[in-house]
Formats: structure tokens, sequence, C-alpha cells
């Protein structure tokens, strides 16, 4: 698969990862018995690991690693931390505020995952100064 295709798959993964995460956050907070439905259990799963393959795909087609890159070291923790919010979101929260809590904080790592992605740099912030 080219370099271009795999690329487009992982980026819309991304986008499909999280949209279900946000949906099943929305039906965390609403109580909802939609998120007890067996698709619901089963997709988020499958897409996180396309989306994990096609990026140890990228990263193997384009000749970069975590020890020599930075950023993409940024975007692995950053994405244990995110996994980690996301099942106190979903799961493991005791209570509603914690779950809303940790689901608000995986969205906010979520998007630095996407912002150190798009600069190659693991303090997106100062990338994105004018």
């Amino acid at each position: 698969m080219s370099i271009i295709a795999v690329k487009y798959l992982h980026i819309s993964c991304v986008l499909l990862s999280y949209s279900l995460f946000v949906l099943r956050g929305i039906w965390m907070l609403r109580n909802s018995p939609s998120l007890q439905q067996r698709w619901v259990k089963i997709a988020p799963h499958v897409v996180d690991t396309v989306l994990l393959a096609s990026a140890i795909t990228l990263a193997v087609q384009m000749q970069v690693s975590p020890g020599s890159n930075p950023w993409l070291m940024s975007k692995i923790i950053a994405l244990l931390l995110y996994i980690a919010l996301g099942t106190v979101a979903i799961k493991r929260g005791r209570t509603r505020g914690i779950r809303l809590s940790a689901w608000l904080a995986a969205q906010a790592v979520f998007f630095y995952i996407v912002t150190v992605a798009l600069t190659h740099n693991p303090q997106p912030w100062h990338a994105l100064q004018p």
C-alpha cells in the first residue's frame, strides 16, 4: 500500500475513532442504553486496531522512530494518557463528575496529539506562533 493511502487510512481512523469516543461520551453522560449495544463495544476496538497498525506502517515507511524523533515519542506518551483517560471516562470512573472530567481531559489530549502530528513538534504551541 502506498504511503499516501496509508496516511489517508490513518487520518480516516483518527476521525472515526474520535467521533466514536465523543458519541460514547455523550451516551455515557446521558446514561443511554445505546452504550451497551454490541457494535458500540466492538467497533472502537476494530477502528483503534487499524489506527495503530496504520501508524506503525507509516513510521516504518517514513523510517522514523520514537527514539530519534521527540515529536513521535510525545505522541506515543500522549496516546497512553488518552487511553487511560478514555477508560476512566467510559468505564472506570466512579462518579459522573469523574467520568465527565476524564472525558474532557481525554479530548484535550487528543487535540494535543493531532497538533503534534501536524507540527512535528512536541511543544506545538511554539510551532503555531507567527
